[in-house]
């Protein structure tokens, strides 16, 4: 086996938010929100992960107090 399970398994965690997940193993892939062109992508499910500096957090404005989320400056023109 090539370590490949095919396409992710989407489901819905909010009405607009669909999450991907690995069928083989569940691990959270991506998130896509209906309407947008842009794919969320779990940085901890790629392969060369340190090699990336994060642009978004998910509810970081939640995180334990310990933790500190250090974002990268976002690529996007006007945003």
């Amino acid at each position: 086996m090539d370590g490949l399970a095919g396409e992710p398994a989407y489901f819905s965690t909010w009405p607009t938010l669909h999450r991907g997940s690995c069928q083989r193993c569940h691990t959270q892939l991506t998130s896509v929100a209906d309407g947008s062109d842009m794919i969320m992508v779990t940085i901890f499910s790629l392969t060369r992960s340190a090699e990336l500096a994060p642009v978004g957090h998910s509810y970081r404005e939640a995180a334990a107090p310990w933790m500190t989320i250090t974002l990268a400056p976002d690529p996007r023109p006007g945003t």
